[in-house]
């Protein structure tokens, strides 16, 4: 037996001899380099593929089947002369023995060089998409396709279970020195990554395998380049159809036009999961940092099958926002506060489809104001924006154009200096000229609005706050509706408490035409007229508590189109107002005291006169604001105006009538005391030059009071005549008499 046991010994020693020898014969006595023409018509006829050999074929046998590839392209048969790949070297080798047991077991594999060049052409058909299929037989007689009859074999083939995959065990991959070039024809789109290196450490079913991918990407529309390195674990289950990539690293910097000459360096880490059994794909533990921005988040895709759907959260860290999208070469326009956009952070809850994405949970922190709610684009393409959100305060003001409102302090510095030198000779005493009409232009020409953008703007906008300031009025319990949509934006309600007053309005502002149109409807309830002045940098001429109802429509794109398109109507009542810096029963009581030709006693009535009503109707044209039934009441008197108020240069020009009603004072003064032959008279005033002069822009009207002489005179003679004629004639000539004199 224990030479039987030799004897086998030593056959099976001698066959392995045998495959030992046969194997290095087959290697250094067949050349495969003598077969490149069959091994190229063999590419040709099962991958409709083109492949050049110029350098030489490497290989090994037993117990590695190993080859090497040096300077091969490769190319479409179709397209033989435009290939869509090269490279310098391709080595790879694969243990013999588990190939038979349909396992691929593999040292490295080793790419060196590759070139791929992909385009798509004006029909959009790839140079690489008839890769893989076999070549088109021949084409058959007609007669011999239509006879011949359809095989059930390759029903049955079809039918046949797929092949268990096989299993991999290799050892590393890497890929040196590798570029990648894509062309659109139709688009003219160009995309590359250059100098590719990919290093992986054993790759195996089950487990982590590191990996290193580093590579310069470019692209043409726009133009930019980016550096980037990916570093990871890669770990995949064929079987489970799951993929994941733990704890990645992704960073690089970028730059190009989009940045304006700028870099923006960026960093991403997280978990990665791709479960194609389950249709869903994650990203947990989500970091991202853009320059000088942080964020961390988690998401989710699901249905990946169908129509994916996102869900997730994201939470961005305080930055500022006006330095960081500079450092991206996207500056903002300078805004009336230079400190504006200086403090973003928010937190939201993600939600959205390959078209939109929502931020739902909102809550967002925005230099000093904070809100909640929710924010979305429903449509990329159209930018639709959709905003439900609650806050405690925003001041609009600040976010203006710095150039426009520089370009209305510029607009209205020669005509403060009119007005100031108006003001200087103005007196309160009623013995000096008439002030001149202003004449110089108090509104800016730079343009206020982005027409453009604005007829593109799909928006839904629902906002409440807390404290809204809207040129320059604080607005509380503020509630903003604005929709935008095919080139008309409408606010649909702005309402709020304004100084305990009320506060609403309607607009649509129409920017379909080449000039826009716009509207607005306003309504204010008790508001204090001198709060609104005054928030205007103006000095109140006025107080009072002001209902102000306007429906007026304009024109234009700047402050002094506004005001010269401005057309409509509006009505206003003041109550319980007083015209600040002038006593108005003062100069009556002088000229009372004139017509009585005494001398007053002592001032009358304080600094300021006291309304107990103002109203009247305005109509606008061309922005000058006409006003003919201005009524107001004061102690003893009562007035009646009849003028207009051109807010191109904010004048105005009055002709006010006053009534005398009698001095109701205990003490009155005798020189200006009301004879009752005064009451019913109505006094002449004419106010004329700038609306910030009040009434210090007011003078008794000496023709008009020429005419108040000359009607008492009569009034006077009438009495006279009563008084001699008595009984002596008959009432008919009396009465003619009377109206003689009265003429």
């Amino acid at each position: 037996m224990k030479s039987l046991g030799k004897i086998l010994g030593l056959v099976f020693l001698g066959l392995l001899l045998i495959v030992v020898a046969l194997g290095f014969a087959l290697t250094h006595l067949f050349d495969p380099n003598d077969y490149k023409d069959e091994i190229r018509q063999l590419a040709r006829d099962k991958a409709n593929l083109e492949l050049t050999l110029n350098g030489d074929i490497g290989w090994s046998l037993f117990p590695w089947l190993g080859l090497e590839l040096h300077d091969a392209t490769l190319a479409s048969a179709v397209t033989p002369e435009q290939p869509f790949a090269d490279l310098d070297l391709l080595g790879l080798s694969v243990r013999v023995l588990p190939l038979l047991r349909k396992e691929v077991q593999m040292s490295d594999i080793r790419v060196e060089g590759l070139n791929l060049t992909l385009h798509r052409d004006e029909q959009g058909h790839g140079n690489w998409q008839d890769i893989g299929r076999p070549a088109k037989p021949a084409s058959a007689p007609a007669d011999a396709s239509q006879s011949a009859p359809s095989t059930p074999a390759s029903t049955d083939a079809a039918e046949e279970k797929p092949a268990q995959p096989l299993k991999l065990d290799i050892d590393s991959l890497i890929v040196n020195n590798a570029r990648i070039d894509y062309q659109d024809a139709k688009s003219g789109r160009q995309f590359s990554a250059e100098s590719i290196q990919l290093t992986t450490g054993a790759i195996r079913e089950g487990t982590n395998i590191p990996l290193k991918l580093t590579a310069f990407l470019g692209s043409n529309q726009p133009l930019l380049r980016a550096k980037t390195e990916l570093q990871g674990e890669l770990r995949f289950d064929r079987a489970l159809k799951r993929y994941q990539l733990e704890d990645l690293k992704l960073s690089g910097e970028a730059s190009g036009e989009p940045l304006q000459g700028k870099t923006a360096t960026f960093a991403v880490q997280g978990q990665l999961l791709l479960d194609q059994a389950a249709q869903i794909a994650e990203w947990t533990g989500l970091k991202l940092s853009v320059n000088q921005l942080r964020a961390l988040g988690e998401l989710k895709v699901r249905e990946l099958n169908k129509t994916p759907k996102l869900t997730g959260g994201l939470s961005i860290a305080q930055f500022n926002l006006r330095e960081f999208l500079d450092s991206l070469g996207q500056p903002l326009p300078a805004m009336a506060d230079g400190n504006s956009l200086s403090k973003l952070e928010l937190v939201a809850r993600l939600n959205g489809s390959p078209n939109s994405l929502a931020l739902d949970e909102l809550n967002l922190k925005l230099d000093d104001s904070s809100f909640s709610g929710r924010l979305a684009v429903a449509d990329f393409a159209k930018q639709a924006l959709r905003a439900q959100l609650k806050g405690d305060r925003l001041d609009l003001d600040r976010y203006l154009p710095a150039k426009a409102a520089k370009a209305a302090d510029a607009a209205s510095a020669s005509r403060q200096a009119e007005v100031q030198s108006t003001v200087a000779t103005a007196t309160t005493q009623g013995n000096s000229e008439l002030p001149k009409a202003p004449t110089q232009q108090a509104w800016s020409e730079a343009p206020l609005l982005p027409v453009e953008r604005l007829r593109s703007l799909d928006l839904e906008l629902d906002l409440g706050l807390g404290q809204l300031t809207l040129e320059k009025l604080p607005i509380e319990q503020a509630s903003l509706k604005v929709q935008g949509k095919d080139s008309l934006l409408t606010l649909q309600d702005l309402r709020g408490e304004l100084y305990n007053g009320r506060f609403d309005a309607k607009a649509t502002l129409d920017v379909r035409p080449p000039v826009p149109l716009l509207t607005i409807q306003k309504h204010l309830s008790q508001v204090p007229v001198e709060k609104l002045i005054e928030s205007q940098g103006q000095k109140t001429p006025v107080t009072g508590r002001l209902d102000l109802t306007t429906d007026l429509s304009t024109s234009g794109n700047s402050q002094k189109t506004w005001i010269e398109g401005l057309n409509g109507s509006a009505s206003f009542t003041l109550n319980d107002g007083v015209l600040l810096n002038a006593n108005l029963e003062q100069q009556l009581c002088q000229g009372i005291a004139t017509l009585n030709r005494k001398s007053p006693g002592g001032p009358v009535g304080g600094k300021d006169t006291p309304f107990e009503e103002l109203k009247g109707n305005l109509s606008f044209h061309n922005g000058v604001a006409s006003n003919p039934d201005l009524r107001a009441r004061i102690p003893g008197l009562s007035l009646k105006g009849d003028g207009d108020v051109d807010l191109r240069v904010l004048g105005m020009d009055y002709r006010v009538g006053i009534f005398i009603e009698g001095d109701k004072r205990e003490m009155p003064d005798p020189a200006c005391q009301v004879n009752p032959r005064y009451v019913g008279i109505e006094w002449p005033v004419r106010c004329r030059g700038p609306l910030e002069l009040g009434a210090k822009a007011c003078r008794l009207d000496q023709d008009g009071l020429g005419k108040v002489a000359a009607k008492l005179a009569g009034s006077k003679l009438n009495e006279k005549l009563e008084e001699k004629l008595g009984d002596k004639v008959s009432p008919e000539l009396k009465d003619a008499l009377k109206g003689l004199f009265k003429r």
